[in-house]
């Protein structure tokens, strides 16, 4: 059972296949804290990837090290066709759907619901976690609250479903709001719902897609929920300089890419840039509280880990490792073999590049050692 002394909130924001980060990051965790045997994070907070990562943790917190193995054999032994189907009829057959709807303007075949069917990835979650694990834990003191976000289409609202010790604290601004929900695997496919790559998920008779749309406070649910320190794990890809010299017009995988990169990182960077004056404004008050009209602002610590490499030029080198169909489809989208892009980084479930993402995560978090023990202190 942990006393949480220091209420350090877990933070995963999404990024596709890019989520393998997270694991090598949080592997470093478990070795830079020997002593912690149970879930060193009060709170836990993620979305989309981050979000299936989290329940993971959540749900074993009575051991981190338990967590952080299911998590690296999972992500270390993945093949694409665990998270979305890959054969080649059903890759005919959706390509043959979307050709026929968009000439007939969906008078000779309904609208597809997306691109790709993560069926698969339904099956592996209700295989490999224990959502009931989390309730559990929250009553046994191995967690103060677990989150996760979903964006939801007829609200056009950020909301965060989510399971905490305290009651009656569900929350709701502009745009966003928290409910306190016994959450399952349809939450879970909710906030991975990447919008036209997979197909939208209805929970309580409302259709939601993806957590990272309209999540501009990424945040705000951990320390809601009584964090008071953050450690941050962002995929967002360090990008090198752009090229500059000629080169055709983007593509659209190129801009599919670039689409997906804005949404999980716009927002996060966003809310640390709104953290960071908050902490100034804060640390020059002349030790004056500052209050909003229903709480006290305070100073809150946080760590972020990102990759230290770009993910894109990784991504490149494992671009023979996907199924036949699915290079089919991204050429069709214009990307070819040795071609830089978000796009494959985020749909490229395959062992060879997870691992080597894992890795990176493990030392780009033993670099950040000092910094790591410094928020549990």
């Amino acid at each position: 059972m942990s006393t949480f002394e220091n209420k350090v909130g877990l933070v995963l924001p999404g990024g596709g296949a890019r989520g393998a980060y997270q694991i090598g990051v949080l592997k470093a965790i478990s070795k830079i804290l020997p002593a912690r045997v149970s879930n060193p994070f009060s709170v836990i907070s993620g979305t989309s990837a981050g979000a299936i990562n989290a329940s993971v943790i959540a749900s074993k917190a009575d051991s981190f090290v338990d967590a952080i193995d299911l998590l690296n054999d999972i992500w270390g032994n993945f093949k694409t066709n665990r998270v979305y189907k890959t054969d080649s009829l059903t890759m005919f057959k959706s390509s043959l759907h979307w050709l026929v709807a968009i000439v007939s303007g969906g008078i000779l075949v309904k609208n597809p619901k997306s691109l790709l069917n993560n069926a698969p990835l339904r099956s592996l979650l209700m295989e490999s976690i224990n959502l009931d694990r989390i309730r559990s834990n929250i009553d046994d003191g191995n967690l103060e609250a677990f989150a996760i976000t979903a964006a939801g289409y007829s609200s056009r609202k950020s909301k965060t479903f989510f399971q905490s010790n305290k009651k009656n604290i569900d929350w709701e601004k502009f745009r966003r709001e928290g409910i306190e929900s016994k959450i399952g695997t349809d939450h879970l496919m909710a906030s991975v719902a990447l919008p036209i790559i997979f197909p939208a998920v209805k929970i309580d008779n409302e259709f939601f897609g993806d957590g990272a749309m309209r999540h501009a406070t990424p945040l705000s649910p951990a320390i809601r929920l009584g964090a008071e320190k953050l450690l941050i794990i962002t995929t967002d890809n360090n990008k090198n300089d752009p090229d500059t010299d000629e080169r055709d017009d983007p593509s659209l995988g190129e801009i599919g890419g670039y689409m997906l990169d804005a949404l999980f990182s716009s927002g996060l960077l966003a809310d640390l840039e709104r953290l960071d004056r908050i902490n100034q404004i804060i640390k020059h008050s002349s030790n004056d509280p500052i209050s909003t009209a229903s709480k006290q602002m305070k100073h809150l610590d946080y760590c972020i880990i990102s990759p230290s490499k770009d993910i894109n030029l990784i991504a490149e080198g494992h671009f023979s490792e996907l199924p036949y169909s699915i290079k089919l489809l991204l050429r069709g989208l214009g990307l070819k073999n040795q071609s830089q892009s978000e796009l494959l980084s985020f749909l490229l479930f395959e062992s060879s590049f997870t691992q080597e993402l894992i890795e990176l995560g493990f030392q780009d978090a033993i670099e950040q050692k000092e910094q790591i023990k410094s928020i549990f202190q």
